[in-house]
């Protein structure tokens, strides 16, 4: 299965390459209007693409670690945990000629699903693009759940493996803006 290129996000405003398997959960739930939602046919793995306010309080890595920390707080983590930041090189960006820094962090956190009292810890990758200009911090979060105990894969999960850190760097990097119009008047 190819990566769907060119899939277009917030009304075609931007657009990005999905893995393979991608499904729009705006297809199956309320999605909130800033953010683009997408989860793995197979697997309990997410891709959120965020349009936030510009965080201009903090700046550089703690950028990325402040974000990192209120998706922690949004979704009442019981554990927040930092395991690398580092920058991206804007050379590498679709965005590179709007986007001012960009950084990627991994994670963990400790968080129960909804109704479920047991706490599991996920693998989050963040990327944080910042577009000063348009007072827009754009974050797209990789969530990797453990894998559930499930018994060994049926041919049909085979053909879509789970979503790899370079599936999520594919996203990234083709993240392309073709109306600022979205942004507001400038």
């Amino acid at each position: 299965m190819e990566p769907t290129r060119d899939y277009p996000l917030f009304g075609g405003t931007f657009s990005a390459t999905l893995p393979p398997g991608a499904i729009d959960v705006s297809d199956l739930r309320p999605v909130p209007d800033n953010q683009e939602v997408f989860c793995h046919r197979m697997t309990d793995q997410s891709l959120i693409v965020e349009l936030l306010e510009l965080q201009a309080h903090v700046q550089g890595e703690e950028a990325a670690r402040y974000h990192f920390e209120d998706v922690g707080g949004v979704q009442e983590a019981r554990v927040v945990h930092v395991e690398a930041v580092q920058p991206l090189l804007l050379e590498n960006l679709a965005l590179r000629g709007c986007c001012q820094e960009a950084w990627i962090l991994s994670g963990k956190q400790q968080v129960a699903k909804e109704n479920q009292q047991v706490a599991k810890y996920v693998t989050l990758h963040q990327a944080l693009l910042r577009l000063p200009q348009y007072q827009t911090d754009l974050l797209l979060t990789f969530n990797q759940p453990p894998p559930e105990n499930r018994s060994s894969p049926g041919p049909e999960n085979l053909s879509l493996p789970p979503w790899s850190l370079g599936d999520f760097e594919q996203l990234v990097t083709s993240l392309t803006l073709h109306d600022p119009n979205i942004f507001g008047p400038q």
